[in-house]
């Protein structure tokens, strides 16, 4: 890696820390501990939470956005992140992941590595928590004959799906913040 590397290639990550820079105690807006744990990073899901944050760095003027952009740069030089690096990291995440930027900057392999970093972290794991919570109560109507099943548009990229089974009627609300049940009918 050199110092003129350019930002947003995977594999081609500058140096980000040099010594007497800012560890993980002295960094700008550091905070105390996060009640979640860290999560590591290591490989190419490093190196695309790395070139993400450096390249939205680069074009953010606002100095409060900015001195959370460089905590998170340090904190994933350093292979963890939690709190408010954590939180920043999954909006970099989500908005790279929703566009397809990731994918097209970072191949299929870039994307995974994103996608699991991304299951790891806070919202990334409520939302596998509700898709599990919704699989296990439409595994109610598993084996029953079906009677009804509805999609309906609520709102822009909102939807709840209705499912009737033998008496049963489940209502699963689908948008951005995941999956959950919105009625269950007997």
């Amino acid at each position: 890696m050199t110092d003129s590397a350019p930002v947003g290639r995977a594999g081609q990550v500058p140096p980000l820390q040099g010594p007497g820079e800012a560890d993980a105690s002295t960094r700008v807006g550091a905070r105390p501990a996060s009640p979640d744990p860290p999560v590591a990073l290591s490989g190419e899901a490093r190196e695309v939470a790395l070139a993400e944050a450096q390249a939205v760095l680069a074009m953010v003027h606002d100095e409060a956005r900015r001195a959370r952009l460089k905590d998170l740069v340090a904190a994933a030089a350093e292979g963890e992140v939690a709190g408010d690096e954590a939180e920043a990291l999954e909006e970099l995440l989500e908005l790279g992941l929703q566009t397809g930027r990731l994918r097209a900057l970072y191949g299929p392999g870039g994307e995974q590595a994103a996608l699991q970093t991304y299951r790891k972290l806070p919202r990334g794991a409520e939302l596998a928590a509700s898709a599990r919570d919704v699989s296990q109560a439409l595994g109610a109507l598993a084996g029953k004959p079906l009677e009804g099943v509805s999609l309906q548009a609520v709102g822009p990229g909102a939807f709840t799906l209705s499912l009737a089974a033998d008496g049963i009627e489940l209502t699963v609300r689908l948008d951005r913040q995941g999956a959950r049940l919105s009625s269950v009918g007997v």
